[in-house]
């Protein structure tokens, strides 16, 4: 079994501009890779917050040319540390952005990477109203991967919502699942702790959920309280809303199977129809 992933949680107040949260983004490693952290977590568009359409197209281009993610393989390479990019937007074919994660190793090799699925459309009278689909293209693939810890799922935010796909991510092995994320202040104050210990008690695994904290320089105020859920809904890291900021927190992944030998839910689903009466 290998030894808990030694895991730093980020928290974000990400600017406009790539600029400004690569630099975030090299501070944070740096004290991450101080901590002793094997892996560093960020949150959701880490790596640019814009809101305005025209001044995030004169930004954004292709994953392989993104300025962010190619500064977190060069934080990762110069630290010898792995790192999960949170998102950031890059160009999808059909003209619109992608919100896009990455999971990058200790010498700056990309494992693997996954679109967000699920997009914010939604309208909550009186405090929120947003249509990511405008300028976002769903992704439609979810993704799983091995690490020298264990196997950890990936998600973006809105996909918090939809537990069919946590739970698909568990069978498929998946013992920690991201969730970088940028929650509103609504949204966040009402649902933000539940869903998370939820989606993690479902699933028997530990999730992890760096956070965007704070007023952005494109008008948005964000929730923040990133927080690290162990498999049985406990809240073992809550960062507040402290921006930027980073917690370091030791997963044994051992504990999932311990969790999930115990109250097996993953193996007892059974099939059944849905009848109208």
């Amino acid at each position: 079994m290998a030894d808990p992933l030694r895991l730093a949680i980020g928290q974000m107040c990400s600017a406009d501009t790539h600029g400004p949260n690569i630099a975030t983004v090299a501070e944070l490693a740096k004290r991450a890779a101080g901590e002793g952290a094997d892996m560093l977590a960020l949150p959701e568009v880490a790596g640019l917050l814009n809101g305005n359409r025209k001044a995030t197209d004169a930004l954004v281009g292709e994953a392989a040319d993104d300025p962010y993610i190619v500064a977190c393989r060069e934080q990762a390479a110069k630290h010898g540390l792995w790192i999960h990019s949170g998102s950031t937007p890059v160009r999808a074919p059909d003209g619109r952005f992608w919100n896009h994660s990455n999971l990058i190793d200790d010498q700056g090799a990309i494992r693997a990477d996954y679109n967000k699925i699920h997009l914010f459309d939604v309208e909550i009278e009186g405090k929120v109203s947003f249509t990511e689909s405008k300028a976002f293209a769903p992704g439609d693939r979810a993704v799983v991967v091995s690490t020298p810890w264990g196997k950890i799922g990936l998600t973006i935010c809105y996909d918090l919502r939809f537990p069919a796909l946590y739970r698909a991510l568990a069978e498929a092995g998946a013992e920690v699942i991201f969730t970088p994320a940028a929650f509103t202040v609504p949204t966040g104050e009402a649902h933000w702790h539940i869903l998370l210990r939820a989606r993690a008690i479902e699933t028997g695994s530990f999730v992890v959920a760096p956070a965007q904290a704070g007023h952005h320089a494109d008008g948005r105020t964000t929730y923040g309280h990133a927080l690290a859920i162990n498999p049985w809904g406990d809240v073992i890291a809550d960062l507040g809303s402290a921006a930027p900021a980073i917690q370091v927190v030791d997963l044994d992944l051992r504990e999932v199977a311990r969790m999930r030998a115990q109250i097996p839910s993953l193996d007892h689903a059974r099939p059944f129809t849905v009848t109208h009466s």
